[in-house]
């Protein structure tokens, strides 16, 4: 029976994607800062639930720690992770560390705490969870789209550099999705010059996958035996994707400028 230890498994993605591989008969250790109110996946058999907390780095250590002693786990997915969504000069040095220390430092931490063991079987494999949003830009995520360019490139370095090991490296990059995403914004402050275009984006935020689609993606990755990096999971992030690669990123920017800035009035910035 093989073992897919997830981050961020309480809601979303990460718990569809429990559900799942549980279903085709993995050993799943599910991980989320709150074990103890979990109710769902506690009631499934071969799931073991422990807490860990991404931005904790001595947390990190033990949990893997005690993980490795237990199991031998075949994949890592990195999912923990949340959308810091506003205008940049809005936010504050806290908001801004605390969405670098989860998205990105976490999935450094956790992936550098697994790579010994790995490394030793020589095999293993990680999927990192990342965004369309790793690939493009959008108004008011830049701070969450930094983060996530950060673990593509950086997804991409480390595939190149564990595979002398035999340790594999994988993304998977959704679009919108049925999740909480960009729920952890209530201590943002909101600007008046910016008001306009923030209530235009939100409102063309709609789900275009559900967190079981993207959950399926990541079970392809996690055992299609390909050698291959990048996923796109979801009719809307490949079209996207496939968009700016058709024609260029500069002109790609300027289309997404005129999507959201195409009939604001100068007065309402």
């Amino acid at each position: 029976m093989k073992t897919i230890f997830i981050t961020g498994a309480s809601s979303g993605i990460g718990k569809a994607t429990a559900t799942l591989f549980q279903s085709k008969g993995w050993n799943v250790i599910a991980t989320m800062r709150t074990p103890e109110k979990e109710t769902e996946l506690m009631q499934l058999e071969n799931v073991t639930l422990l807490p860990l907390d991404v931005t904790n780095p001595e947390q990190i250590k033990l949990t893997v720690e005690k993980v490795n002693s237990l199991f031998d786990v075949d994949v890592v997915l990195n999912n923990a992770g949340y959308g810091l969504l506003g205008a940049l000069e809005a936010f504050s040095d806290e908001n801004i560390m605390q969405q670098v220390s989860t998205n990105f430092l976490g999935t450094v931490r956790v992936t550098q705490a697994f790579i010994p063991n790995f490394r030793a079987k020589k095999k293993g494999l990680f999927i990192n969870v990342t965004s369309i949003g790793g690939h493009t830009g959008f108004p008011f995520t830049s701070i969450y789209n930094g983060t996530k360019w950060a673990v593509e490139g950086w997804s991409e370095c480390l595939s190149i550099e564990l595979s002398m090991f035999n340790v594999g490296v994988k993304t998977v990059s959704p679009s919108s999705t049925n999740t909480a995403l960009f729920s952890h914004n209530t201590d943002v402050d909101r600007l008046p010059f910016y008001e306009a275009t923030e209530k235009k984006m939100i409102n063309m935020i709609k789900p275009a996958s559900t967190s079981e689609e993207i959950g399926s993606v990541i079970y392809e990755a996690a055992t299609d035996n390909k050698d291959q990096l990048r996923y796109f999971a979801g009719k809307s992030a490949k079209a996207i994707y496939d968009r700016r690669q058709e024609i260029g990123a500069e002109a790609s920017i300027k289309e997404i400028k005129k999507i959201y800035f195409e009939g604001l009035k100068s007065q309402e910035f």
